[in-house]
């Protein structure tokens, strides 16, 4: 008598042999091709860890490096801040708190290369025409075109779409807090700020973890803000990692030599993740 096949492992499966053949398997050929010198095309030979110790001694790389964590942190702090903020108000009982949740979350839904466009425009002419009548210099000219400005605008543009999903997050996070602990703490004569630092803080605790963790991952792998506001320049002040990755290998015929970069780079990611999870889940107990 044959042996049942368990009808979960027949769901499960074709998404496994899915995953496995357009991620896993490409990820593996690209540590594969790490320790050659292919370049994408042609023959190649094994070279050992050369692409990984060039990787560490290539300037490019380390002022791609610099610029994407530099971009990252701020980007995180500001779009934690900016959406808790923005959740804790949608929160609360206002008028047309539905239609603004919907409002809030449009960014979200838009393409990166609209929006890019779009901002593009405001940074070349609005900004400038109000800097103008102001007396901002500094802002005279548009900042996508200032090599040490130009960093501000993706992050300005990035925080944008972001804060709508880590909003969403946050307002799940709010919801699950029970009224009856906001009324007991009024009889107490908490005022609002004790209430959100001693009650709605700590329960949404676990939400904060997973926007940060998710966020600073987000940031760290940004490509499609920097392709469509300033393609890495000017000159290259604002490449990224990923950037970098793309144009090397693809572009470049660095195939191997970006691959062993991408390989260095998932490891980074994968480290900063778990050390991020491990202290604020440790936080979350201290709470």
């Amino acid at each position: 008598m044959s042996k049942k096949i368990n009808p979960y492992v027949l769901m499960v499966l074709p998404a496994f042999i899915i995953f496995f053949s357009f991620h896993t398997y490409p990820m593996l050929q690209g540590v594969f091709y790490s320790f050659t010198n292919w370049r994408g095309y042609g023959d190649w030979d094994f070279v050992g860890f050369s692409n990984y110790i060039s990787v560490f001694q290539d300037g490019r790389a380390r002022d791609a490096y610099f610029f994407t964590f530099q971009f990252a942190i701020i980007s995180t702090i500001l779009v934690n801040i900016i959406s808790l903020i923005i959740a804790l108000g949608l929160n609360a009982k206002i008028k047309f708190m539905k239609t603004l949740r919907a409002v809030y979350f449009m960014p979200n839904i838009l393409s990166i290369l609209i929006v890019g466009f779009i901002f593009n425009y405001i940074f070349a002419i609005f900004v400038p025409l109000i800097a103008e009548s102001l007396g901002l210099t500094t802002l005279a000219t548009n900042i996508l075109g200032n090599p040490d400005l130009a960093w501000i605008g993706i992050v300005i543009v990035a925080v944008w779409q972001a804060a709508a999903f880590n909003t969403i997050l946050y307002l799940a996070g709010l919801a699950t807090i029970s009224q009856d602990l906001y009324e007991a703490s009024s009889l107490d004569g908490a005022n609002k700020w004790q209430e959100f630092w001693k009650i709605t803080f700590p329960l949404i605790a676990p939400f904060f973890t997973i926007n940060m963790v998710l966020a600073m991952k987000n940031f760290l792998m940004v490509f499609d803000h920097i392709m469509a506001l300033t393609g890495g320049g000017p000159g290259r002040a604002t490449e990224s990692i990923s950037l970098l990755i793309y144009r090397g290998g693809f572009q470049g015929g660095e195939f191997a030599y970006q691959s062993a970069n991408a390989v260095i780079y998932f490891i980074i990611i994968v480290t900063i993740s778990v050390i991020q999870i491990r202290y604020l889940q440790k936080r979350e107990v201290d709470m």
